[in-house]
């Protein structure tokens, strides 16, 4: 049964649902499960979180019991900016009592009430969270799917409980037709907080000047269907029945209050970026005026990655380090040779990076995050480039939880489980790691302190059976040396391909591993060009590339 509203504004037979964003946090309960949209700081509603976070201190401090309390938490991606604004505001003892994320890295607040033991968590796969909230809408038991077999999410491996104190299985293994699936299961959301630019009395929400549209739309399903209530921050208001039908992103039937800004850094189009209008598609901006990047051991690794690109690819690039191959590709000349994109809903343009990760600039078109991992679950990507954190020497890989630190999946699982072909980039070691690059050579001034390709690793956020199972090409590129996956489903491994020059092979690579690798028997010197400073040329190459396989396609002459 939904909250009580009777006390808000009414204008004759339709209500008015414009309440200030004190009021509308009135209408969450204790026991709760609140679904919160957002991508970073993207579509993220700031002043619900903090109008929520005072609710509970100010009860707290006037009771001794905070109120909204024991509130189950489900988010998709990561919502924060690792340290205070987003999720953090929910990060308190008792008001939240299980948390389901997708990606814990930005919210060190909830992080630590995980570690400690204090609160049920879960990590799951950023899309299957999006997929769940859909599904939960449509009244489905809950989301079936690939995503996530042989991953620390599978039962087999911990069924993507965080901690000792989490203890109910939401995920299981079900075996259909000859084939494993993990299946996710559904649960009632009561309250859906979303975020939208404008709005009308009656709770109609259109989305111009956001730079992503999100799950918005699935969670104000999944909660309105679950006979909760749906809360939607906007930056201002529009008359009644003056905004056209088709800018509506959601319909005001599933919207129960509505909270105006009151602090324009309470929405902030990005978490550092109060507009721009590039990221809305109000203007398109030139792309020969971004700076290249200088020479360095991440332009290098990017270099080389990108050397995996061929025409028409569909990419995309991950948080970090992968970032890198975009300035690359800006540098090249190649954004009309390809078409970039970005898991929350970015198709085309040129991928922003930091806080503002998740917009991009020039974009081809901006759908909902759960169609764009349709889109990535179906095998849709050509390329990813994502980070690498510490490889084992079955292949398998861990960007997700490192010596009591939680980062989290998000996307990560989704999208290395099902592009064709998947390039891990990062540097070789971690840790005081100072390199030079002179006259084309790669120079080791300070090892890294900490390995990165172990024996074994401690979180499996990627599993090399599942590739190798699903025929995908894996490739871990650093600045010293390139591996690929190779082997079999019952005994996959690692194989050296390339060094780079002015490396040697046992110092600087074998030595710097918890495993000896397979070495290829054409074993062969990282292109010198990846070493220098002026652009290597890549456009041709992909317009050759492009022009081989047009001849080679092409019926023969008589």
């Amino acid at each position: 049964m939904k909250p009580q509203l009777d006390d808000l504004q009414s204008t004759g037979a339709r209500r008015n649902k414009v309440v200030s964003a004190a009021e509308a946090v009135r209408l969450i309960h204790d026991g709760d499960t609140v679904a919160t949209g957002g991508f970073i700081g993207i579509g993220f509603a700031e002043e619900i979180a903090v109008a929520l976070e005072s609710r509970f201190l100010q009860s707290q401090a006037e009771a001794g019991l905070g109120s909204p309390k024991n509130l189950t938490l489900i988010y998709a991606a990561g919502q924060g900016d690792g340290k205070t604004r987003g999720l953090n505001h929910l990060g308190h003892a008792g008001l939240v009592r299980r948390v389901i994320g997708g990606h814990w890295g930005l919210v060190p607040t909830l992080q630590e009430l995980a570690i400690n033991n204090l609160i049920e968590a879960y990590n799951l796969p950023q899309g299957v969270i999006t997929h769940l909230f859909r599904d939960i809408a449509a009244g489905k038991p809950g989301t079936l799917t690939h995503v996530g077999l042989d991953t620390f999410v599978d039962p087999l491996h911990g069924g993507g409980k965080i901690n000792a104190r989490t203890t109910e299985d939401l995920v299981r293994r079900m075996h259909i037709d000859g084939r494993d699936y993990l299946f996710y299961q559904a649960l009632p959301i009561q309250v859906g907080i979303i975020r939208a630019t404008t709005a009308d009395p009656f709770g109609n929400l259109s989305m111009e000047r956001e730079a992503l549209t999100l799950e918005a739309l699935a969670i104000a399903m999944a909660a309105h269907n679950s006979g909760g209530i749906v809360i939607a921050q906007v930056e201002r208001l529009a008359e009644a029945n003056t905004l056209h039908s088709r800018n509506i992103k959601i319909p005001g039937v599933l919207v129960d209050a509505v909270v105006l800004a009151s602090n324009p850094s309470y929405h902030m189009q990005t978490f550092s970026e109060a507009y721009n209008p590039a990221y809305s598609g109000e203007i398109r901006v030139p792309v020969n005026l971004m700076e290249p990047m200088p020479l360095c051991e991440r332009k290098v690794i990017a270099r080389r990655a990108a050397l995996e690109l061929k025409p028409d690819s569909v990419v995309n690039l991950g948080i970090g380090m992968p970032e890198g191959v975009a300035a690359v590709a800006a540098e090249e000349r190649l954004f009309d040779l390809l078409t970039l994109t970005a898991e929350p809903g970015v198709i085309g343009g040129i991928p922003a990076g930091g806080l503002s990760f998740g917009a991009a600039v020039n974009a081809q078109a901006v759908i909902d995050q759960p169609s764009q991992f349709d889109f990535y679950d179906g095998g849709g990507l050509d390329v990813a480039v994502l980070g690498l954190a510490q490889a084992d020497a079955q292949g398998n890989l861990n960007v997700s939880k490192f010596n009591g630190r939680l980062s989290g999946a998000g996307g990560f699982i989704n999208i290395s489980q099902n592009a064709k072909k998947v390039v891990f980039v990062g540097t070789f070691t971690a840790g005081r790691l100072q390199l030079q690059i002179t006259n084309g050579q790669l120079d080791i001034l300070v090892e890294g302190s900490q390995h990165k390709f172990v024996q074994q690793v401690e979180h499996r956020t990627f599993s090399a059976r599942e590739a190798i199972q699903r025929g995908r090409q894996i490739l871990y590129v650093t600045e010293r040396c390139v591996l690929r996956l190779t082997g079999s489903v019952e005994h996959p491994a690692l194989e050296l391909m390339e060094i780079a020059p002015g490396v040697d092979l046992q110092r600087d690579v074998l030595a710097q591993m918890d495993f000896v690798p397979l070495i290829s028997p054409h074993l062969k010197i990282m292109e010198s060009g990846l070493f220098r400073p002026e652009p290597m040329g890549l456009r041709d190459r992909l317009l050759a590339a492009a022009a081989a396989v047009s001849h080679a396609a092409a019926p023969p002459t008589l």
